[in-house]
């Protein structure tokens, strides 16, 4: 078994890994200079709800002392997190003649770690305030003031002067403060409106609720306001690099980059692929145009292994480097393809299933700061010590040394825009917002190699124009896929009908979705099974899923059958990918294959991880199409040992099993003979029509398997539609209308049975035999 419980010890996911050369450099460099405000000394968090593994090993001041840009380095820079004064004010207020509190940036004013721990509302404002000095050996550079994200409205002053103002919750910016600098210690201050959903911004899964456990929420959870990624200095020449942005081309073997600049129009720049050590090609072009960097024989960058090229570039003046930075790069390609005849995305020109789990982002103690960077990472390598590859980031964008692990680690990404509020049809104004702040979330990402899809909309929330947005932002990024809609059979939502893929939300599924002419098929959200872990509950007794477990026993059975019945049923049908629901529980979310706290796995891992790459392996390696004689007469057989005399049959209208042999009367062998036709509800699968009652078909009802008229209804047709897929010596009937569900006998009856399911005709012993039938020669031709 391999649950973990963590009573302190070294937990498995504090395990490091190595970064490349540069980003360790700037890891350990200056982490940041400063005067602690006037009572920083007596600052505590607050009792955080919940404990986890990391929630103790905060520091009070420079937390989260990594350099937060990992695609864009430098080696000198200052880390303003910490102890900052603070104050909240009405929401028209000018700046407080005093502040009162202090607040550790940068974790958000609802979170414990943050030492406020209260609710904000569309009434407040937060204000910020600390002062600092800048190292003497940054003279005759520019200063820039960086912010990782803040949410949302974001306005700063230094030494009394506003230097700039942003709206945005998830996208960084900066600010060039050298003009406002006075050569000794320096004032910053911040202030931050948030109006969470009562606004009309991008929010995700934030509702201005109590900041304590308490029950209900459902699906949206605590709000986040305020200042929560890394805050910080770097000293830059006038002219300097301010992104890159590269693309692999497998096809050419190059790295196309293009370096963005600041006061370098005209400028060239040099741009160095490295590994080990060692360069493997560099170019020379104009900032802003598209340089190729040859990267011949590339190692390809896959989940399996994720190997990461360094990337230097340098600002050239004539022969001169007046500014170099350090970033990173994966050699990959992502497309759709026909494999087989069927649409499906491809990895490096090959079809690799995508299994994953939807992430949220959120955190007990930090709320959507995780409290350091071995938890940020931590969540990430659960999903691949589970057998995952894949993740989808839900409606929240995290910091980019996420994206690093993600890149470092290898697990494909699937990153959702964050949505805006749901039941709203956004104005004018919000749209243009939302807009802006997603090209500039698509800018701030895009060289990250684990990045494989952008999730525009989900569920229809705020939706609005979703056709348009997604040709723009495959024109904007036609590097990756796209996906217009994230549920599009739920909840109202409306299909723009293109982009990549066509994403159905079935729970708990796993579900039919078919791919198209032009889309491939991906389940966005599935499972959702629910078990409680006591003493490890937000609020307890409040949690809820969308089908509860009673034992850690039944939960794996009933996971790992839904894996099970994707791999056997779903993926030879046409799906590509399915998301879990989900990673970890989320306040009174009890979904999660971790708790919230992360101190539990509540599956069994090595079991979890078997099924996926199972699954993964199904897909690199397809078994043929299981197909069945349509238009003839069979009887089906019994395959369990000791049974194997005993065949399908109605009576009284109810299916059971009977034995059957050349003395039987005539009336047995017609109720034991069936006509296999095209299917009902789905032309790929099939009906079984009785022999001696034409136009009755076998269906299943309230679980209960029967003979009966069809009436012509879509849910009959469903009912008595089964798709059939392998068995060892015969063929399975899964439900088409519930996937996974199989044809079962059981004591003589023969019931819709679920592998993992709660009711008695769902017991494991025996399942996969008395499941499996055998396709004979009909007792009544």
């Amino acid at each position: 078994m391999s649950r973990l419980r963590i009573p302190g010890r070294r937990p498995w996911w504090r395990r490091t890994i190595a970064t490349t050369g540069l980003l360790a450099l700037v890891s350990t460099a200056l982490v940041g200079t400063g005067t602690a405000p006037a009572g920083a000394a007596s600052w505590t968090p607050k009792p955080s709800p919940m404990t986890t593994p990391w929630t103790a090993q905060v520091p009070v001041d420079k937390p989260l002392p990594e350099y937060p840009r990992p695609q864009l380095t430098r080696p000198d820079w200052a880390n303003l997190n910490g102890i900052w004064d603070f104050a909240v004010t009405g929401r028209d207020a000018g700046q407080p003649s005093s502040f009162t509190d202090q607040i550790r940036v940068p974790f958000v004013a609802e979170s414990a770690l943050s030492g406020i721990q209260r609710k904000i509302t569309e009434n407040d404002k937060l204000w910020y305030k600390r002062t600092f000095t800048v190292p003497s050996n940054w003279n005759g550079r520019r200063v820039e003031l960086n912010f990782g994200a803040s949410d949302w409205q974001t306005t700063v002053w230094v030494n009394g002067t506003q230097v700039g103002a942003h709206k945005g919750g998830y996208d960084s910016f900066a600010y060039d403060i050298t003009p406002q600098l006075n050569g000794g210690t320096n004032t910053v201050v911040v202030s931050v409106y948030d109006p969470t959903q009562t606004g009309g911004q991008a929010v995700g899964k934030q509702r201005i609720n109590d900041v304590r456990p308490h029950n209900g929420g459902g699906i949206f959870y605590t709000a986040a306001s305020g200042i929560w990624q890394t805050v910080w200095l770097e000293p830059v020449a006038t002219a300097h690099i301010t992104r890159l942005d590269m693309t692999p081309s497998l096809g050419n073997g190059t790295l196309r980059v293009k370096v963005q600049g600041a006061s370098a129009s005209g400028r060239s720049a040099r741009v160095s692929v490295s590994s080990g050590g060692s360069v493997v090609g560099t170019a020379t072009g104009t900032v802003g145009s598209e340089i190729s960097v040859p990267v011949p024989n590339a190692h390809l960058w896959t989940p399996e292994d994720p190997f990461l090229y360094d990337v230097k570039a340098e600002l050239l003046d004539g022969s001169a480097v007046t500014d170099a930075v350090g970033g990173y790069t994966g050699m990959r390609s992502i497309a759709v393809a026909k494999v087989d005849g069927v649409l499906r995305p491809v990895l490096n020109g090959k079809f690799v299933f995508q299994t994953g789990t939807l992430d949220q982002g959120y955190w007990p103690d930090g709320i959507y700061t995780a409290p350091t960077d071995a938890a940020l990472k931590s969540d990430l390598q659960a999903h691949k010590d589970l057998g995952f590859n894949m993740v989808r980031k839900h409606i929240k964008v995290e910091p980019q040394r996420w994206f690093y692990w993600a890149d470092k680690l290898g697990l494909l990404v699937w990153q959702d825009m964050p949505a805006m509020d749901t039941g709203k049809s956004p104005g004018p104004a919000a749209r243009t917002q939302w807009e802006s702040e997603f090209h500039a979330i698509i800018d701030q990402h895009r060289s990250s190699p684990s990045l494989v899809m952008w999730v525009d909309q989900n569920e229809g929330w705020g939706q609005y124009d979703q056709a348009r947005i997604a040709n723009e932002v495959k024109a904007y990024d036609p590097s990756r896929l796209v996906n217009n809609m994230s549920g599009v059979n739920c909840c109202g939502s409306v299909d723009g009908g293109n982009g990549d893929v066509v994403d159905n939300h079935i729970y708990v599924g796993p579900g039919n979705t078919a791919p198209t002419a032009t889309r491939a098929a991906v389940l966005g959200e599935f499972g959702g099974l629910g078990y409680k872990v006591p003493g490890h509950e937000w609020f307890p007794g409040g949690g809820f899923s969308y089908e509860d477990q009673p034992s850690v026993a039944a939960l794996d059975n009933r996971f790992v059958g839904l894996l099970d019945s994707i791999r056997i049923g779903q993926l030879p049908a046409g799906l590509s990918a399915s998301v879990y629901t989900e990673i970890t529980d989320v306040e009174n979310e009890a979904n999660g294959l971790l708790t919230y706290d992360r101190q539990v796995v509540k599956v069994d891992t090595a079991r979890v991880k078997a099924a996926n790459q199972a699954l993964i392996n199904a897909s690199r390696n397809p078994a043929p199409p299981v197909t069945l004689p349509t238009g003839q007469y069979k009887s089906l057989r019994v395959t369990t040992p000791g049974y194997t005399d005993k065949y399908l049959r109605h009576q009284d209208a109810l299916a059971f099993t009977e034995v059957v042999d050349s003395g039987s009367s005539a009336l047995l062998k017609n109720d034991a003979t069936w006509k296999i036709v095209t299917g009902l509800a789905n032309s790929n699968c099939y009906s079984l029509e009785s022999r001696n009652y034409p136009g009755e078909y076998l269906r299943h009802r309230d679980f209960r398997v029967r003979r009966d008229a069809n009436d012509g209804s879509a849910l009959f047709k469903a009912d008595a539609t089964w798709c059939a897929v392998a068995g060892t010596g015969g063929v399975r009937l899964s439900s088409a209308n519930l996937p996974g569900s199989y044809l079962r006998h059981i004591d003589s009856e023969v019931w819709l049975a679920t592998p993992g399911g709660g009711h008695a005709w769902d017991s494991p012993a025996t399942f996969t035999e008395d499941t499996t039938w055998a396709v004979e020669v009909p007792w009544a031709p």
